[in-house]
């Protein structure tokens, strides 16, 4: 039996992944191509606790993660046959460190030309990081506070807003999410 931070793909050779935060403008891997796509079921939400990358075990920032229900835009990302080791080694290395805080899902994914089947990290609603639904003041309270190993909260919020905007994905709560936290961070 794999361990249940391991990403597991059923498939041999190629296969696409979804990315809908960090992956989407820093994938660790290489992509034989990349695609707007959406899922169903699942929202980009700020419900894990960082506490090494975008905050510490005292004061934990927040992470994206796939939360259940609604429907996310992001990039597929199709994984060659040659690179299938690398992209699952790297993706395992950034983003299931130590916690198994992310489970590997295969969901239905959206491309222009229609829909394709791949994988997704969601989130694992019984690992000790799942933050849970915080409310929007609480949410960007601790972004606009938190720093970890990868800067300030807040530039990972900004990073993401700024690369959902060059892509035309409109995302209205995470702007709103980062006027709030840009205003807590510089009081009047």
């Amino acid at each position: 039996m794999t361990a249940p931070n391991r990403i597991e793909i059923s498939e041999p050779g190629g296969f696409w992944f979804f990315g809908y935060g960090s992956l989407m403008w820093d994938p660790p891997f290489p992509a034989a191509e990349t695609h707007r796509a959406r899922i169903y079921g699942y929202h980009r939400s700020f419900c894990i606790n960082s506490e090494t990358y975008r905050g510490t075990p005292e004061k934990p920032g927040l992470s994206l993660g796939l939360d259940r229900g609604g429907s996310c835009t992001g990039i597929a990302f199709r994984i060659s046959k040659s690179a299938r080791a690398e992209a699952i080694r790297e993706i395992e290395a950034r983003e299931m460190v130590d916690d198994p805080i992310y489970i590997c899902r295969r969901v239905a994914l959206h491309l222009s030309n229609g829909p394709v089947s791949g994988y997704a990290l969601v989130v694992n609603h019984a690992d000790r990081t799942f933050a849970g639904r915080l409310s929007f003041e609480e949410t960007a309270r601790r972004i606009a506070v938190s720093r970890g190993d990868r800067g300030p909260n807040i530039d990972y919020l900004a990073n993401t807003v700024a690369h959902l905007d060059d892509m035309g994905i409109p995302e209205g709560h995470l702007h709103a999410l980062l006027r709030r936290a840009q205003t807590i961070r510089r009081p009047r």
